[in-house]
């Protein structure tokens, strides 16, 4: 609310602000709303751009910068987050809904905890124990962060076939994971589809992508895509359109929900 009053004062548009400081204009829109944090330089680039030159005030908005990143209850578990990840999950506390396209392996917020540690033990093999059972514990703060909210978050998840076939942390883990997928499908909140093998070639080959999308109308979907070691956010209008165009194709090309929720029922019974 500071920010947006200095802003103001200064008789600058958001979109103006957001252009100087060579961010998206939905990027200020969340900022000023309270919905993102900001970085302690980004507060003193913000401050010369309004032209605050008084120490005392513009420590003091240092300071309620400082506090509003305090509140994020994924705090306690910076020291095991990497930065792209602790980003992400800024991200999606934000969201109102999710489109996500997941070719390996089940979406974060519906994994089981055995499912996560597995997950996680692999793609992390210099972990110590103690790091992966915080990185679990951060995966099941997530989900109750976005189930357990007055709105709960909305997803829209498509699975390659891929993913419920291979069994992550055996045949008793997997069949868990399945029975979770099963009981996410119908809770009203989550669409879950199985994009077949059957379908053969569609939109979704060249990688993942999860869409986020913002309860506030001026704030523009975001594109996140993810690698090993970093993460990159699209918010262009044309990158937008274009996985957006892509998820409907695949939504048409995937089983429907009741014959997905079918197929891992099938191969439940298989893993017993």
């Amino acid at each position: 609310m500071e920010l947006r009053k200095l802003r103001e004062g200064r008789e600058l548009t958001s979109e103006a602000a957001a252009a100087e400081m060579g961010w998206h204009p939905s990027k200020m829109s969340r900022l000023e709303g309270g919905r993102s944090g900001l970085r302690g330089p980004d507060v003193g680039r913000l401050l010369d751009l309004y032209g605050i030159s008084d120490a005392g005030e513009r420590e003091a908005l240092a300071d309620l910068a400082r506090e509003g990143r305090r509140r994020v209850w994924w705090q306690p578990y910076n020291d095991v987050l990497a930065k792209h990840y602790a980003s992400f999950i800024s991200f999606e506390v934000e969201a109102s809904a999710i489109r996500n396209y997941q070719v390996s392996a089940v979406p974060g917020l519906l994994q089981t905890a055995d499912y996560a540690r597995v997950l996680t033990r692999s793609s992390n093999p210099e972990y110590s124990p103690e790091d992966v059972n915080a990185l679990v514990e951060v995966r099941l703060a997530r989900q109750n962060a976005a189930w357990e909210r007055e709105e709960p978050l909305k997803l829209w998840a498509i699975l390659d076939e891929a993913v419920v076939h291979r069994a992550v942390g055996g045949p008793a883990a997997m069949a868990k994971q399945l029975q979770r997928l099963i009981a996410a499908s119908e809770m009203p909140n989550i669409t879950l589809q199985i994009l077949p093998f059957t379908a053969g070639a569609h939109a979704g080959m060249p990688a993942p992508f999860l869409i986020l999308g913002f309860p506030v109308r001026d704030d523009l979907d975001v594109v996140y895509l993810e690698s090993h070691t970093s993460s990159l956010y699209l918010e262009r209008e044309e990158d937008l359109e274009h996985y957006g165009r892509a998820f409907d194709l695949m939504r048409a090309a995937a089983l429907d929900i009741g014959p997905s929720r079918d197929l891992m029922a099938r191969l439940v019974r298989k893993l017993d």
